[in-house]
């Protein structure tokens, strides 16, 4: 008979959360670190009379936690897990017909809850650690809801967690009662270590552990951002320890036994240092360790809708993350915090980290609501609804997978992908490739897709899927069975041989990622993708070699990222499976010696399959590349006339002072619309020195037209006549304004100021003398004559004798000539 547990704080709420669930559906339950609620919670409902002999749900947001819960609940009750606790995770499960109390992982029940909506048998879901806001929970909590108000208004639903925003959570709830617990938190001290941008994290991290063995008692939990970084600490603490402490990693990848035994504690006069992920944040107490060491880092999936990529982002965690970890050391004793950065840069944190469905890819939340029966998130009840861009960049994508139709609503494939617990990219590459009868190996890289570290490290795809082949562990076996229950999932065809080999990893990966495939940029291990992007990877690997790949993993954001796994693709290959998004299309362009090249182009999307010479191109294609060289050079370049050049500026001046809509002939508006104006006059043509300014005439004349070439002279005219009779050009490009050159005594008579745009802005008049030499500039001519005339006169007067100098102009005659001889 198991022993009475250990009080914990806990307890004293639990008669008022048993009251709040007999009366109520629903309850919000906020306990701090270390009160006891994971496992205290669902033993105390057992005794519920509303369960009537039902099993609770408890979800936990990791399959560690889960295993690591239901082994203590067990404990308790002294006996095995799978009795009245069990557990049900993804490659793993101790359940049996007297389990009573089931843990599982937020996205078993999300499968649970889709194919049985009115979940039989389950009387009550526990929502643990649901501060975390993982896209499964925030689906789960939803489709949850949506169960309780329609099918099941005896269903209770219990969010629970040590950070919670009971408040917002409670109102989705229907304004559920809160229940609030005090942990059991032992003062915890905090040390500030600092940090050097500019040496690596890990020894730093080395030099933190080292101290804190020599400083404080009892053993440590590292926190360090992922595994690459576990492992060289690992590696770096080798020699510079004792016996007496042992290394323990714990990350996401390693196997269940693995990860049981980073978190028991340490053997008699041992000591462990345990360097985990944020694995170990929440939903778990690791015995002995009284000694926290927070790199500050943690490794997050941010989704990138313009390239179909989750990459892994190492940033700096939020206050509450730091203040969880921080939080470890106080579980069973006085500890201490090593933090490896400054003090005052923790006021300079996030608050908290944003939820996933912010950030995440939304293609599987979307394909689960088809299946559920919705294309519209706002249609049920999510504490954060999911971006609008996101979802219509997953609907694109699921449309692609030809899983939803044009309405949004679930296809048959789609049904089919649906039935499966996998991403819908990978669930279309299974069901495709069952098709080919290449089931079994598209079971088997989905398995190494899903699971980080199955079958090895190694880039090749190939290879990591021999190596699951051939491995003997559990993980390995557990990993081999599922993906045969995927294959009966999809739907398997009877009487496959499974005869795919890994050399057709290629194939099946391509399936799911077509914008992936890669083809090679004339460089050993230089690659362009089909969506554009450029991806390279290491020279000395043999896949560098390949013309083609299939690529399934990928790090970094900038325009070409580093391949982390891929399989060759041979190009019979990417015409059998791409039919649909292989075209072929004649393209024409001009060489800088002026010379016309054309080729016939297949494609599939960015990648050039092959292309042959032809000798008789479309004239249209000609044109277009005619253009387009145009266009490169610039509009400048073009061969203007003087009066085209003037008709663009007067044209420029009129769209200024805002009197017409005239086109813009500027040359960037020129520029950007080469191909409308200009094409249509190069008929015949096919070299840059065959486009004359007795072209670029016509087509400006056509872009102007008949009425625009009538409002450009009525507006600004090219010319103004003066007095004499004489035209004379308007310069129109002028800082001053539209400006005229004209000899002085060629405007005597003239009471009125020129003008152009309807009266309203008066030219610029350079007078000059007769020598055409600069005299006086004037906006103003009739204040001109009455003033600063007589001055002039007088100068003037003396070295143009022969030329008139009347004391009255305004009542003088223009002339173009001298004074008659002898007057």
């Amino acid at each position: 008979m198991a022993e009475a547990p250990a009080p914990l704080p806990i307890d004293a709420v639990l008669p008022e959360l048993l009251s709040v669930l007999q009366r109520s559906s629903s309850a919000v339950l906020v306990a701090e670190p270390g009160a006891g609620k994971t496992t205290r919670v669902p033993l105390a409902l057992l005794t519920a009379d509303w369960t009537d002999g039902r099993r609770i749900l408890v979800l936990e947001p990791r399959r560690l936690a889960a295993r690591a819960a239901a082994r203590r609940m067990a404990e308790t009750l002294g006996e095995p897990v799978g009795e009245t606790v069990g557990y049900r995770v993804r490659m793993d499960a101790k359940v049996s017909a007297r389990t009573r109390i089931e843990v599982v992982t937020e996205g078993v029940f999300t499968r649970m809850i889709l194919d049985e909506p009115e979940l039989p048998g389950i009387a009550c879901v526990l929502f643990d650690e649901f501060h975390e806001r993982s896209l499964d929970g925030d689906l789960g909590l939803a489709l949850a809801l949506d169960v309780q108000g329609a099918l099941r208004d005896d269903l209770r639903l219990v969010p629970m967690s040590a950070t919670l925003d009971a408040a917002s959570v409670a109102r989705l709830l229907g304004d559920a009662p809160v229940i609030e617990s005090k942990g059991r938190s032992f003062p915890v001290e905090t040390r500030y270590l600092g940090r050097s941008p500019d040496e690596r994290i890990e020894p730093q991290v080395v030099r933190a552990i080292r101290k804190a063995l020599a400083e404080e008692s009892g053993s440590l939990l590292v926190f360090l951002p992922g595994q690459g970084e576990i492992r060289r600490v690992a590696e770096m603490l080798e020699g510079q320890v004792g016996p007496t402490v042992q290394i323990a990693p714990l990350y996401g990848a390693l196997d269940g036994k693995a990860q049981d035994l980073a978190i028991r504690p340490a053997g008699p006069g041992l000591r462990k240092v345990v360097l985990a992920t944020s694995i170990a944040q929440t939903s778990l107490t690791i015995e002995g360790v009284r000694v926290v060491i927070d790199s500050g880092l943690s490794r997050v999936p941010r989704y990138e809708p313009q390239t179909g990529l989750t990459r892994l982002e190492t940033v700096r965690v939020a206050r509450a993350t730091a203040d969880q970890r921080r939080g470890r050391a106080g579980r069973t004793e006085p500890g201490v915090c090593y933090r490896l950065w400054d003090e005052a840069q923790t006021q300079a944190l996030a608050a908290a980290e944003r939820p996933e469905i912010l950030e995440a890819d939304l293609s599987s939340l979307l394909l689960d609501l088809a299946a559920w029966g919705t294309s519209d998130p706002a249609s049920l009840s999510f504490p954060d609804q999911p971006p609008a861009a996101a979802l219509q960049e997953a609907r694109s994508l699921l449309q692609g997978c030809h899983a939803l139709d044009g309405a949004g609503r679930l296809t048959p494939h789609g049904k089919r992908l649906a039935r499966l617990p996998l991403a819908p990219r990978l669930a279309h590459m299974l069901v495709e490739a069952e098709g080919l009868g290449l089931g079994r190996l598209a079971a088997d890289v989905a398995a190494i897709l899903s699971e980080p570290g199955l079958g090895g490290q190694d880039v090749d795809l190939r290879e990591r899927v021999r190596r699951l082949r051939a491995d003997g562990s559990p993980r390995a076996r557990d990993a081999r069975a599922l993906a045969t229950r995927w294959r009966d999932l999809a739907g398997r065809s009877r009487g496959s041989q499974d005869a795919d080999l890994p050399e057709q990893a290629g194939e099946v990966l391509a399936l799911a990622y077509p914008e992936r495939v890669a083809q090679q940029r004339g460089q050993r291990g230089r690659f362009r993708l089909a969506n554009g992007r450029g991806a390279d990877m290491p020279e000395e690997l043999a896949l560098a070699a390949e013309p083609f790949l299939a690529v399934a993993d990928i790090q970094g954001k900038a325009a070409s990222g580093r391949i982390l796994l891929a399989a060759p693709l041979g190009l019979d290959d990417i015409e059998t499976l791409f039919v649909a998004d292989i075209t072929e299309e004649d393209e024409v362009k001009l060489e800088p010696s002026g010379a016309v090249r054309a080729r016939r182009v297949r494609r599939m999307r960015a990648l050039e399959l092959a292309s042959r010479q032809i000798s008789a191109p479309d004239p249209a294609l000609v044109t277009a590349a005619l253009v387009e060289e145009l266009a490169r050079r610039g509009v400048a370049r073009l061969p203007w006339s003087n009066d085209q050049l003037r008709l663009r500026a007067r044209a420029g001046f009129v769209r200024a002072a805002g009197e017409t809509t005239l086109p813009d002939l500027s040359d960037a508006a020129l520029g950007a619309t080469m191909q409308a104006w200009l094409a249509p006059y190069l008929a015949g043509r096919s070299r840059v020195g065959d486009v004359s300014a007795e072209v670029l005439g016509n087509a400006l004349a056509g872009l102007l037209g008949y009425g625009g070439a009538a409002e450009l002279d009525r507006l600004a005219p090219s010319h103004f006549t003066a007095p004499t009779g004489s035209s004379v050009p308007i310069d129109y490009g002028s800082e001053a304004g539209p400006t005229i050159s004209i000899r002085v005594q060629e405007l005597f008579g003239l009471a009125q100021h020129p003008s152009v745009a309807n009266g309203r802005i008066p030219l610029t008049l350079e007078l000059l003398s007769p020598a055409h030499r600069p005299i006086q500039i004037t906006r103003d001519l009739p204040g001109f004559w009455s003033g600063s005339w007589a001055d002039v006169k007088s100068e003037m007067k003396g070295r143009y004798p022969k030329h008139p100098w009347p004391d009255d102009p305004l009542n003088a005659e223009a002339t173009r000539r001298a004074k008659p001889r002898g007057t």
